[in-house]
């Protein structure tokens, strides 16, 4: 794909995050039904930071394109780490964790993630906008173009570093309102939210390495060397004595002038042949002795 179908794509996905960033958090704003859902900002829901996220991400990315496009990729080589950074991190971990968790609970039992009374304020398409469309538009931008990831270490430190500040929220939130975020919380004893959050940092962990493997399947070079036998003297036998003369004489080489060792290669070749000649007569003997 082009350079500039890649401007476009990230470009066009721009705009739907940022529509979806101003339209989502105003639905049902002065409905009483829906206080709930507005106390605290957006800042309570996954969901809801994940959109703000992806925005954040194909709006560094649409910059990327346009400043390669106007300095020729000079002098911007910290847009693009942080472009890389941000998503390999961030936007494709959080934006596929959020689709498999939602859809999981949601099917298990939809009461626990999604109410069904939420159907009246929120149409099917923006559920579908916000828990469905972020996975493949997140896996379009990994098959698209190629993401340098950080060291493995600093990558799960800082996913795990997100994942606690969220989980922190979570509990400040319930500690000053007695009401979780998800009614899933509700429904599990400390233990079990223990048990959560902890199996939530591992797939969330999975899906970065996930993300990784994608990446490296998808951009990194081939790593097959093909080999071929010598054309000159195929199927041609080396004894191990001459393999171990050239060895030895291929370490003294070492440091010398290109002159010696075109003279020195000629020299092996010829003893070489006198060797094969010397086996082929050793042989023809041993054939003609009854």
């Amino acid at each position: 794909m082009t350079k500039t179908t890649i401007c476009i794509y990230h470009f066009l996905v721009l705009n739907w995050y940022v529509f979806l960033n101003c339209y989502v958090p105003h639905i049902g704003k002065d409905n009483e039904k829906l206080k709930e859902f507005h106390d605290g900002g957006r800042s309570k829901y996954l969901t809801l930071l994940n959109l703000l996220l992806q925005a954040i991400f194909f709006g560094v990315a649409c910059l990327d394109d346009v400043l390669k496009r106007i300095r020729g990729g000079k002098n911007i080589k910290f847009i693009t780490s942080f472009r890389d950074l941000l998503f390999t991190t961030l936007a494709f971990p959080v934006s596929t964790f959020v689709f498999l968790v939602f859809w999981g609970l949601f099917y298990y039992d939809r009461s626990l993630v999604y109410p069904k009374g939420l159907d009246d304020f929120f149409p099917a398409w923006v559920n579908h906008a916000m828990h469905t469309s972020i996975f493949p538009f997140s896996l379009m931008e990994a098959i698209l173009q190629p993401h340098h990831y950080p060291p493995k270490k600093l990558g799960l430190s800082l996913l795990g570093a997100c994942n606690l500040a969220y989980i922190i929220r979570i509990l400040w939130r319930y500690s000053q309102t007695g009401n979780w975020v998800y009614p899933v919380f509700a429904s599990l004893n400390p233990l079990g939210i223990v048990i959560f959050f902890s199996a939530s940092y591992i797939l969330s962990a999975g899906i970065y390495l996930l993300g990784e493997k994608i990446n490296h399947w998808k951009w990194a070079p081939s790593s097959s060397v093909l080999t071929a036998l010598p054309i000159s003297t195929p199927c041609s036998f080396i004894s191990p004595a001459s393999e171990k003369k050239r060895r030895r004489r291929g370490r003294g080489r070492r440091g010398r002038g290109r002159k010696e060792e075109e003279e020195e290669e000629e020299e092996e070749e010829e003893e070489e042949e006198e060797e094969e000649e010397e086996e082929e007569e050793e042989e023809e003997e041993e054939d003609i002795t009854p």
